[in-house]
């Protein structure tokens, strides 16, 4: 009798999630909001207004961890909202792939 033969583990190819959001904080903790938002692995911001908006960018590996990095934004203390603006999601060979321009060069 041979033992059971079971099928390999699949291995999916590594992705990158991107996402743009609109956080809105309390003008008055905004420094403090700003510090805590580069503080989450894979964010930046690309500006802010004096009334408590920025506009953030997140990187994240998987859905889980964009979606817990979301979520740890919009925790934060003076934070009022956050709006997803942009999302998208590909493997890695994809994101890297050189792509020509209209003339074919």
């Amino acid at each position: 009798m041979s033992a059971p033969s079971f099928p390999a583990p699949s291995r999916t190819p590594p992705e990158l999630h991107i996402a743009s959001l609109v956080v809105h904080a309390l003008p008055k903790r905004l420094p403090d909001v700003r510090a805590a938002i580069l503080a989450v692995a894979g964010s930046e911001i690309h500006g802010a207004s004096d009334t408590g908006k920025l506009v953030v960018t997140l990187e994240a590996p998987s859905t889980d961890d964009m979606m817990a990095r979301i979520s740890q934004i919009q925790r934060l203390d003076g934070v009022l909202a956050s709006a997803l603006v942009y999302q998208h999601a590909d493997t890695l060979a994809a994101m890297n792939e050189e792509i020509g321009d209209v003339h074919g060069s």
